[in-house]
């Protein structure tokens, strides 16, 4: 448990959108078959200029305004990204940078789509023990990494950032944290070039080796299922809590089927899950947090609400906890 609240969040979305229609033309697929299998209908593509650092940027200021906390107070700054400006340096400096956190820590974490999670655990530790308030932002363009002739990913993913304020409470608003890892199924999604395993060559570039990848048939959807609903279930034993205690359930927004499925291992029917994929595709360790600043912005979060966070993904990691918003 960490005495630590959400203050404030924000969230950015690119405005130019990609529609099935145009995706299902060019790979000439069968009219409707992204949203049968996914629950997709349009997905936001950053413009050539912007980078991730830009979208992050922008949730981030939502986010501190928001919570009325100045840049100065800010003690840290986690970047739960995927897709960094550059390998080197880190991203996360640029983006404090920017938003004129003069006084904070910053560094880049990769934990995939359930890097935010990841995070905002990392966060919660921080501020309840430095007593300081912490800027937690997943910010990714996939679109970047994405094969545009493979529609196993470039029908499920989006570009997008989210963010949260965490300041120090004296009451609890975090429990129930567990963090998992299961390296067996490592290489189920993948960009597999561009590191030190297989740095990027020309010929690796020509075969598409430096995008994303995704295990094909019905294991990868078996496993990440039954992790998203792992993360669920251990969150709720560690807070000591059941199903039916639980307001709203936030899974990472990964596919609809999926979260149909994990919500039935969960005991958590879909009036009570909040879902944001038709809107705005996968983007990875962003869609906790979008999907969250939509909740709230429409009232379907209210003050008070016991919230669960879910997230499986590349790794494979997944994660969960209980939020008190």
């Amino acid at each position: 448990m960490f005495n630590v609240r959400v203050a404030g969040s924000g969230a950015f979305v690119p405005e130019t959108r990609v529609g099935n229609a145009e995706i299902e033309t060019r790979l000439g697929l069968e009219p409707g078959w992204i949203e049968r299998r996914t629950g997709i209908l349009s997905r936001a593509v950053a413009s050539k200029e912007m980078a991730t650092s830009d979208l992050a940027i922008e949730a981030g200021a939502q986010a501190l305004q928001a919570a009325a906390v100045r840049p100065l107070d800010i003690g840290l700054l986690l970047l739960a990204t995927s897709t960094p400006d550059h390998l080197l340096p880190p991203t996360a400096p640029l983006v404090a940078h920017r938003l004129s956190l003069t006084n904070a820590g910053a560094i880049d974490l990769a934990g995939a789509c359930a890097g935010f999670l990841y995070a905002l655990t990392l966060g919660a530790s921080y501020g309840q023990s430095m007593q300081k308030p912490v800027l937690v932002i997943a910010s990714n363009l996939l679109s970047r990494r994405l094969n545009p002739n493979d529609p196993a990913t470039v029908a499920l993913f989006g570009d997008g950032a989210g963010a949260v304020v965490l300041v120090p409470h004296h009451e609890p608003h975090l429990s129930g944290i567990y963090l998992g890892a299961d390296g067996a199924n490592y290489d189920s999604i993948r960009i597999p070039a561009g590191g030190t395993r297989e740095p990027v060559t020309v010929e690796g570039v020509h075969a598409g080796r430096h995008l994303m990848m995704m295990a094909k048939g019905p294991a990868l959807f078996k496993d990440a299922t039954a992790k998203m609903a792992e993360a669920g279930q251990q969150a709720m034993r560690n807070a000591n809590i059941r199903a039916q205690d639980i307001d709203r359930w936030i899974p990472h927004q990964a596919n609809i089927r999926l979260i149909r499925e994990a919500g039935k291992l969960l005991g958590i029917p879909m009036d009570r899950t909040i879902t944001v994929i038709d809107r705005f595709a996968n983007s990875s360790a962003a869609t906790i947090p979008i999907a969250l600043v939509e909740a709230v912005a429409s009232g379907t979060i209210k003050r008070g609400n016991q919230l669960l966070l879910t997230a499986a993904g590349a790794g494979m990691l997944n994660s969960g906890l209980i939020l008190r918003w």
